[in-house]
């Protein structure tokens, strides 16, 4: 069985691609950050999704991004809540982009996999329901996927290329929980709100949350972790 590692922040997207890693007959070694963010809860339910879904192995890296701030989810920015639907796009890129946060994680498992001889590193961006972020373009992973090739020992010598796969890039938030229940996730283990009470109880205002709940009700699925 090859190798593949990916990167799991414990939300409804990155399980899925863990799950579509795991039905293609990868060993999935998992990766999630304390990067800063402002609440430790993803990282409890990546923990969770992790052990329940059978990870090789899961690591957690700490890197502390709030030192630099510029994003709500790092700092005291208030969280945008209760945005229409075309305001998430339309009105550009949202205070909740991490600065160059994919760019970073990325880098880490790209090392990961280096160790590992893994050619697959899997990421759960998606370029349809989404809040207008840079790095979760077609685009931004076809140029990392080109810079992985040529800046690695395993891009340069390997046998294989190495390869960032995006299952998720085309799908709207529908199609993929709907093919998260194909494959059997549980999503009462996640975690996508991106400002929840100390409890870890979801606002329910939030992007994150907004687009959760339009995809359930489109697949005509209750959300266990409503």
């Amino acid at each position: 069985m090859k190798k593949a590692v990916v990167l799991l922040s414990g939300g409804l997207d990155s399980t899925t691609v863990m799950a579509i890693a795991m039905s293609e007959g990868f060993n999935v070694y998992s990766l999630s950050f304390s990067y800063g963010q402002r609440h430790s809860i993803e990282l409890d339910a990546s923990k969770r999704v992790a052990n329940a879904m059978g990870a090789r192995d899961h690591l957690v890296m700490n890197i502390d991004l709030s030192s630099f701030g510029g994003s709500a989810l790092t700092s005291d920015m208030d969280v945008p809540k209760q945005r229409a639907e075309q305001d998430m796009v339309a009105s550009g890129i949202p205070v909740t982009y991490v600065p160059a946060r994919n760019t970073i994680f990325l880098s880490f498992a790209l090392a990961w996999a280096e160790v590992l001889g893994a050619q697959d590193i899997f990421i759960g961006v998606n370029a349809v329901d989404y809040s207008g972020y840079p790095d979760c373009r077609p685009e931004y992973v076809a140029a990392f996927e080109k810079m992985a090739n040529l800046a690695t020992k395993a891009g340069v010598e390997g046998a294989e290329k190495i390869r960032i796969r995006t299952p998720l890039i085309n799908l709207t938030k529908a199609e993929i929980i709907k093919k998260g229940i194909e494959l059997g996730v549980d999503y009462a283990m996640t975690h996508s709100c991106y400002d929840p009470s100390p409890k870890g109880v979801a606002c329910g205002e939030c992007d994150s949350c907004a687009l959760r709940k339009k995809g359930f009700e489109e697949v005509g699925v209750k959300d266990p972790w409503a």
